[in-house]
């Protein structure tokens, strides 16, 4: 397949203004100018000057676990009995048949990190879910998992202390639990690495993380949360992405010195709660003028996935580079999750996940033309 006569924007590998891209097997093969492409006798799909794009990927979502439509039949984030719980798998709550995944397909999202919530300190195991025509959830998986979710700040605190009336009830508690438990952690993988004939399911599913194979994701809206999800993690040396940000205008030195790839959004909408307030829409202006690689996320479903075009849009109203707009929700996304070596660019040997439209994605007139999901045309 070819697509061809667009501007391609391959995100790493430069921009086209009339370019083309070639995949077979679900595997992009060729790309780059329409001056300097070779004959070609496949299918050919014309695309009359729109924009030739990798699909989009959001950062940190919730969709197929909190359906669209539903009530509690379709709330699967969190399992609320243990603010420990890293054994859960979101995979096994995922519904790919939520409304909500076409609705964001159509929108040239093609992936989406699919995480638990963020009631538990520690939540369980998220997942890069390609979003492609499925009734079988392990055949639209990335990768799996690709983090594991944990959480600072209101939340944890909220519903074990207030609710429940149990540790933690306050952000020291939620440290404390969250250091005990990766102590113990530590000290497990030393007895198994040691041969010794343990099993304990939780402390198993964090051994990935000890071992930076993949990252924690840590829910943090607060100045003072997003420090201290740094702060444990530079206690356990592990990988680490602060999910939403939101107050992050008050550290971005710490931010940028940290080294990580921060998780922005979804910022638009009300503050919902005291931790909330004082997101700024400029949050991706400040951390791209601090040198700062950041990922946008809608939080689906507090905002619809297909919504994520216009956030990035509005961002970029705002003093964001249109460059980094897209590195947001494409690479940093896919680097954030640890699979930036199949999706999130347009590159020889990566996935087929492209998206043509009609003209600029941030365009409020534009339509997209063609969503390609491994190679098969989804629309």
């Amino acid at each position: 397949m070819r697509i061809e006569n667009g501007i391609l924007v391959t995100i790493e590998n430069g921009t086209y203004e009339k370019g083309y891209v070639d995949f077979e097997n679900g595997k992009i093969t060729a790309f780059g100018d329409m001056a300097a492409a070779p004959a070609y006798d496949g299918e050919i799909m014309d695309a009359q000057g729109g924009y030739i794009m990798p699909g989009f990927m959001d950062a940190h979502t919730h969709i197929g676990i909190s359906e669209e439509g539903m009530r509690w039949e379709g709330e699967d984030c969190n399992e609320t009995v243990h603010p420990v719980t890293p054994d859960m798998r979101v995979v096994d709550g995922i519904n790919p048949l939520d409304i909500a995944i076409p609705k964001a397909r159509k929108a040239g999202i093609t992936s989406a990190v699919v995480s638990p919530g963020s009631t538990n300190v520690i939540g369980g195991q998220a997942a890069v879910m390609k979003l492609c025509r499925e009734t079988n959830v392990e055949r639209m998986i990335l990768k799996a998992p690709c983090a594991i979710k944990c959480a600072t700040g209101e939340n944890p605190k909220r519903n074990y202390g207030e609710n429940k009336g149990r540790s933690p009830m306050t952000r020291m508690g939620t440290a404390a639990v969250f250091r005990k438990t990766m102590e113990n952690a530590r000290r497990y993988m030393k007895k198994k690495d040691a041969g010794e004939d343990v099993y304990d399911p939780e402390f198993d599913a964090l051994i990935p993380l000890l071992k930076k194979e993949i990252p924690a994701h840590i829910h943090a809206h607060r100045a003072d949360d997003i420090l201290t999800a740094i702060r444990l993690c530079k206690e356990f040396d592990l990988r680490l992405s602060t999910v939403h940000t939101t107050v992050g205008k008050h550290v971005i030195p710490e931010i940028a010195a940290s080294g990580i790839i921060p998780i922005v959004g979804p910022c638009i909408g009300p503050a919902g709660k005291p931790e909330t307030v004082g997101g700024d829409l400029a949050m991706g202006a400040m951390l791209e003028e601090a040198g700062v690689e950041f990922a946008l996320c809608t939080d689906h479903d507090v905002i619809a996935l297909w919504q994520l075009p216009y956030l990035c849009s509005i961002m970029v109203r705002e003093g964001l580079s249109e460059d980094a707009a897209f590195r947001s929700i494409t690479i940093n996304a896919a680097k954030a999750a640890g699979v930036e070596d199949r999706v999130g660019s347009i590159a020889l040997g990566k996935d087929a996940d492209i998206v043509v439209f009609s003209g600029h994605p941030f365009h409020y007139l534009t339509k997209t033309k063609a969503v390609f999901i491994n190679g098969n045309r989804e629309d």
